[in-house]
């Protein structure tokens, strides 16, 4: 497992998507000099990452709102 620092404290690399071929949706990832963050729509947004499943549930919980609007 990696070692946790500054930007990683968690000690975890994730990059979690929702959408279609050319086109984000939602994303949430840590990309090296970003930290934490959410994107939603084009809009990017500081993430505050508390647990490995809270952040399971946040992803969810933004698909499930998008599908929604689409329905």
């Amino acid at each position: 497992m990696p070692q946790a620092n500054s930007e990683r404290p968690h000690r975890l690399k994730y990059s979690l998507f929702y959408g279609r071929p050319g086109e984000r949706i939602i994303g949430y990832d840590n990309e090296w000099g970003k930290g934490d963050h959410r994107h939603y729509r084009g809009v990017e947004e500081a993430y505050v990452f508390t647990t490995l499943e809270a952040l399971l549930i946040d992803f969810q919980a933004d698909v499930a709102a998008e599908r929604k609007r689409h329905e």
